[in-house]
């Protein structure tokens, strides 16, 4: 009963810490733009999670369950180490107002667990997973690059797109929402996978029912811890209007959604920061993008945290076979 209640405790402040860091990426843009209230936010974040995960979140499961180590060493010490290390490395990130992976989290404490193991499955991490941490945030940036700077800066040649554009601002603000509320679902497809996994791998929880049940703390966690991580993407880099938050989202989670599909744990997070960046740069130059201090600090968590939480997880495997499990 105890075991239970530690795991459960540790799973809730896990998807929590996942919500608060998963609501910048969904509705940062959108809060940043000034479009809804934070409360509609909050609230739509959370249901789209849930569908998200009900409707495409096996696949991201499977692999944080069985691509990176074998099942057998998924007991249910091994899954209570790893999202104890993840949770502590993404609350960190939190902490510092930094929206941070969970993903990537995840995977470094898995990967510290294989390292303790000495059964880790160095292929898929090399060649499948590390690859698209690469691969999807740059496309992410060239993506955003190439379609916002056909229409900034203002020209003779596209102010025909500005007229458009603000001929239909009442339209465009029910797109952003929607497209908003894509980012929350494409979320749900990849992040709740990072606990689910775990439980799925150790058998302490069915894959289709934990994805039911944990998706909905997502909610809870962006309401509660949420507004550093919100405050940062959408404020702090560049204030964004209707048609670059739409454009933002949609870019961000489209890539995502291709991740889920493929069965990667991909970082939305990052995904969407460098669609921010595209823009910034865009509207002020690279050197001033690249020189502000929260860009420095975004870079420097992402760097640290994935090797902070596999270092965390090793560290928890050796204190537990002297003291506790094995």
């Amino acid at each position: 009963m105890i075991k239970i209640m530690l795991i459960t405790a540790i799973v809730i402040f896990f998807a929590m810490n996942m919500g608060a860091s998963g609501i910048a990426p969904s509705f940062a843009a959108i809060y940043g733009g000034n479009l809804f209230k934070k409360k509609t936010l909050l609230f739509l974040f959370g249901l789209f999670v849930v569908l998200g995960a009900v409707a495409l979140g096996r696949n991201v499961s499977i692999t944080l369950g069985k691509g990176l180590i074998p099942t057998g060493f998924f007991g249910f010490e091994a899954a209570l180490i790893i999202l104890s290390a993840a949770a502590i490395s993404l609350s960190l990130a939190n902490i510092l107002k930094i929206p941070q992976s969970t993903s990537q989290v995840t995977v470094g404490a898995i990967v510290g667990a294989g390292l303790y193991f000495r059964h880790l499955n160095v292929a898929t991490l090399i060649f499948k997973i590390l690859p698209m941490w690469v691969i999807l945030p740059f496309s992410s940036y060239i993506l955003t690059l190439a379609i916002y700077g056909k229409i900034y800066p203002p020209q003779s040649d596209n102010l025909h797109i500005y007229e458009k554009l603000f001929a239909n601002e009442n339209r465009l603000k029910i797109s952003a929402l929607i497209v908003g509320c894509y980012v929350a679902f494409a979320i749900g497809t990849n992040n709740v996978a990072n606990a689910v996994g775990p439980l799925s791998a150790s058998g302490i929880l069915g894959m289709n029912l934990g994805l039911f049940l944990i998706s909905p703390i997502f909610g809870i966690g962006a309401l509660a811890l949420g507004k550093g991580p919100l405050e940062t993407a959408g404020k702090e880099i560049i204030p964004l209007g209707l048609f670059s938050s739409t454009l933002v989202s949609f870019v961000t989670a489209s890539l995502l959604i291709v991740a889920s599909s493929l069965g990667v744990p991909q970082s939305l997070v990052q995904l969407n920061l460098a669609s921010i960046f595209a823009i910034s740069c865009l509207k002020e130059g690279h050197k001033a993008t690249w020189d502000r201090e929260v860009i420095h600090k975004t870079f420097a968590v992402w760097l640290i945290t994935p090797v902070f939480s596999a270092v965390i997880s090793y560290v928890l495997f050796l204190i537990g076979e002297k003291l506790l499990f094995y």
